[in-house]
């Protein structure tokens, strides 16, 4: 089993290193495995199975004011060259959700949350620099890789590959995949007020947003969730507006 290991050992570290990419506008390098066009075919098949079942509201005023202040902001990010598909959910959750294919979710709790039209114009671009920052496609990679990891590890410990593999599922969800997961969120809080002060709405309002948000209560601690906590997220985004000179 041993040599067969440490092939796999090197498989992953050549796949590693060949899937490393440097981005500009995150300023890091990204591990990208997976195929673009793979994950918008799943991304479409997914937002038709939500369609199906939640039958969100797709047309009315709602849905109206989520497009114009969307097309504007998918301009300022780069991204007005491809089709926006826009839909409320009906939810008691203030929420919001994309896709990698083009299709942005709001639920009607967030949208009775929001003052103006800035605050909604912060989940907006928060959701689409999630799709500028290949933030989808570096999570199922990473994903990806570390169950390969977890196959290696498995190999190389015998007899003890179940106690090593149940303790390699708690590691990657608290210990590798989440810090990346923080990590994303914090970096589209960034890319999204980019774009909301280059779509001519106030940054300043983000930090308005996540200070109503937070009012509606933490359910998780930040060491076990995907989102950074309240507290950190609208003090990272008080000091980048700050740093951007923007009031």
């Amino acid at each position: 089993m041993r040599p067969l290991a440490l092939i796999l050992a090197a498989a992953v570290s050549a796949t590693a290193l060949s899937g490393c990419a440097y981005n500009e506008a995150l300023g890091r390098n990204q591990l990208i495995l997976t195929d673009n066009a793979g994950l918008e075919q799943q991304s479409n098949a997914a937002w038709q199975e939500l369609l199906r079942t939640q039958n969100p509201t797709r047309t009315g005023a709602q849905v109206d004011r989520i497009r114009r202040v969307g097309d504007r902001l998918a301009q300022a990010a780069g991204l007005g060259g491809r089709t926006w598909e826009y839909a409320v959910f009906n939810s008691q959750s203030p929420n919001a959700f994309v896709l990698p294919s083009g299709q942005i979710g709001v639920t009607s709790s967030l949208l009775n949350l929001v003052q103006n039209d800035d605050q909604l114009a912060t989940v907006i671009g928060h959701e689409m620099a999630h799709v500028t920052a290949q933030h989808a496609a570096e999570r199922a990679s990473n994903t990806a890789l570390t169950n390969l990891g977890l196959q290696v590890a498995q190999g190389v410990a015998g007899s003890r590959g179940e106690q090593v593999g149940s303790f390699g599922a708690v590691a990657a969800q608290y210990g590798l995949l989440l810090p990346y997961s923080r990590r994303d969120e914090l970096e589209a809080d960034r890319l999204g007020v980019d774009y909301m002060n280059a779509a001519g709405y106030r940054p300043s309002q983000s930090v308005a947003l996540w200070r109503l948000m937070a009012q509606q209560g933490a359910t998780r601690p930040e060491f076990a969730s995907t989102h950074p906590s309240d507290a950190n997220r609208i003090a990272a985004l008080e000091a980048y507006i700050q740093q951007k000179g923007w009031n």
